[in-house]
C-alpha cells in the first residue's frame, strides 16, 4: 500500500529510526484512527512505548466503542505530535509528526499485561517510587481495565522547522 504522509516536501521527512523513536519515547499522547464498514473513529490515548517490541501499551475500560472497533477491524493509523509551536512572523510551526500503521488488539496473557502497564507508567511517571506505587494500585484493578497494544508495522516522520 503507497503512503502518503511524506508525498511533498520530502526535505521534512525523518528517516532516522533513533530519531523517530525519540518522538515516541518524548510524546505522552497518541490518535488512533480505527474504521469499521464506513464508520469512521478517532480517540486520544495517553500510551507507553516499548521500542524492543515494536508497540505501543495503552489501558482501557472492559467495555467500549474502540474494543468494538478493533474487535471488527484491528487496522489502525495513528499520530504522535510533538508541538514547538507557531513561530510569529514567520508564518511556521515548529513540530515533529509520526505517523505509525498497525494493528491494535487487547493483550490477554497477564504477564503481557502486566509488563504493557509497566512500560504505559514507566513512560508517563519519572519517579521510581511513584512509579512502584501506580504499579501496586493497578495490581488489585486487573478485572477492571483492557490492556491494549499496538503493534507497529510501518512508521514515517516528518518534522518542520
Amino acid at each position: 500500500m503507497s503512503r502518503y504522509h511524506m508525498q511533498n516536501r520530502r526535505e521534512r521527512e525523518i528517516t532516522s529510526e533513533p530519531e523517530i523513536n525519540r518522538v515516541l519515547k518524548q510524546g505522552k499522547f497518541v490518535t488512533i484512527a480505527l474504521c469499521r464498514g464506513n464508520e469512521p473513529y478517532i480517540v486520544t490515548m495517553s500510551y507507553g512505548y516499548d521500542a524492543s517490541r515494536r508497540a505501543l501499551y495503552f489501558h482501557c475500560a472492559t467495555k467500549g466503542l474502540k474494543l468494538e472497533f478493533i474487535h471488527d477491524n484491528p487496522r489502525v493509523c495513528a499520530t504522535i505530535i510533538e508541538d514547538g509551536g507557531y513561530i510569529v512572523d514567520e508564518c511556521a510551526h515548529a513540530y515533529r509528526s509520526v505517523v505509525l500503521w498497525g494493528g491494535l488488539s487487547v493483550v490477554k496473557e497477564q504477564g503481557e499485561r502486566e509488563h504493557g502497564m509497566r512500560v504505559l507508567i514507566e513512560h508517563l511517571e519519572s519517579t521510581a517510587s511513584q512509579i512502584e506505587r501506580l504499579f501496586g494500585n493497578v495490581a488489585g484493578s486487573w478485572e477492571r481495565m483492557q490492556v491494549l497494544k499496538l503493534e507497529i508495522d510501518e512508521m514515517t516522520g516528518k518534522a518542520g522547522r
